[in-house]
């Protein structure tokens, strides 16, 4: 690899940020109020305007708000989690925090994402919640899921840490979960830096989880600094410190404000990923499923038998090539944290392939045609196709 491949290499992600985000800190820091005040309030209500949800709790990450979602939701010891195992390993994680087991169960191979008949398969007796994830933006097809819990009266939690922005049936994805949590990770189509947000319908879900947050003080920490005489500390629980500082939520009002330019951006990029790779013999490009919309949080292939390498061998070329690429979604299964742990009744052949199989692709705002280009001509010639 030459000096100039490395100084022009093209990275897998990378945040899409500029002046308004920058003056907006700006203003935070000059109010001298950096933690929890009315930048935070306002990122929460224009979040749950876009999601169309009656209330979102802005948190310190993704993590920590499915932590919160689990624990106001009365999940604990002894009872049974459904959990993809083609998840971040946060979101297994997060069960185990609260004292409850992860049932893992398998996905569709097609999305990656879970289905109802995956669910069934590793309900067990204990089992009191689900937790399905739009992987990597692509929405589940929640319907079903929903049906089958209604039924077994189990509370379902969606994991939409990457899919803000993408659709279920024509409406934002985690509008139908009893809880919906997000991530805004750098890597993610809206970033906060770190940071997250858990929205529900249910306003005393919601209000556990703001007390929650803050360690559960009575008093929200700017009220009680902003009075004369602060009132006396009284901490109703045991809490958490998961609360979102006013630095991160003026960026989550600027990147939300724009949301739907930085989505059709990254739909265009993968349209053209689909027009120029959908004809190689060997390769599955993860796309839109038949009932929603995904907002390409990343764009993502299989690396099929007929193809003329396997994918560690394109991972190889396209980093000879100075194009960063990664494998796809992991298996929490396989992890040591995770190894002893259960899958029911439910077989993982779908998530365990998918696993070994894919990777992901350079997709960020300002990838230009030139990188793009490279890319795409980079996995024809693993192909064998000359220029």
């Amino acid at each position: 690899m030459t000096a100039e491949t490395v100084l022009a290499r093209i990275k897998v992600m990378e945040p899409w940020l500029g002046d308004d985000e920058t003056r907006a800190v700006a203003e935070v820091l000059a109010s001298g109020v950096l933690t929890q005040g009315p930048k935070v309030k306002e990122f929460e209500a224009n979040f749950s305007a876009v999601q169309e949800v009656r209330h979102a709790v802005a948190t310190s990450s993704g993590t920590s708000a499915l932590h919160l979602a689990l624990v106001v939701a009365g999940i604990g010891p002894g009872d049974d989690v459904v959990v993809p195992s083609l998840a971040f390993i946060a979101t297994v994680n997060a069960v185990t925090y609260v004292g409850a087991r992860p049932v893992f169960c398998d996905v569709d191979p097609l999305t990656g994402t879970v289905t109802a008949a995956a669910v069934r398969a590793a309900l067990t007796l204990d089992t009191r919640a689900v937790i399905v994830v739009d992987q990597a933006g692509v929405p589940v097809d929640l319907d079903p899921v929903v049906e089958l819990c209604e039924r077994h009266e189990i509370i379902l939690i969606e994991d939409a840490g990457c899919a803000v922005g993408s659709a279920y049936r024509g409406r934002p994805v985690g509008t139908g979960a009893d809880i919906a949590v997000w991530s805004f990770h750098p890597d993610n189509v809206l970033t906060t830096g770190e940071g997250g947000m858990l929205t529900t319908h249910r306003a005393d879900w919601a209000a556990r989880a703001r007390s929650l947050r803050g360690h559960s003080l009575n008093v929200p920490p700017v009220d009680r600094h902003r009075s004369p005489v602060a009132a006396p500390e009284v901490y109703v629980e045991v809490g958490f410190d998961y609360q979102m500082t006013e630095l991160q939520a003026a960026l989550g009002v600027v990147q939300l404000g724009r949301l739907g330019e930085i989505v059709a951006r990254r739909r265009e990029i993968a349209a053209r990923y689909e027009a120029g790779l959908s004809v190689l013999a060997g390769l599955r490009l993860v796309t839109d499923p038949p009932y929603g919309e995904t907002n390409f949080q990343s764009f993502w292939l299989e690396v099929l038998p007929g193809f003329a390498t396997d994918r560690e061998g394109l991972l190889g070329r396209l980093a000879d090539a100075g194009i960063s690429a990664c494998r796809g979604p992991m298996a929490a299964h396989r992890q040591p944290a995770y190894r002893w742990r259960d899958t029911g009744n439910a077989g993982l052949q779908a998530t365990e392939r998918l696993t070994d199989r894919t990777l992901v692709l350079p997709i960020f705002h300002n990838l230009e045609n030139v990188g793009l280009n490279r890319v795409m001509n980079s996995i024809r010639a693993a192909a064998g196709i000359r220029p």
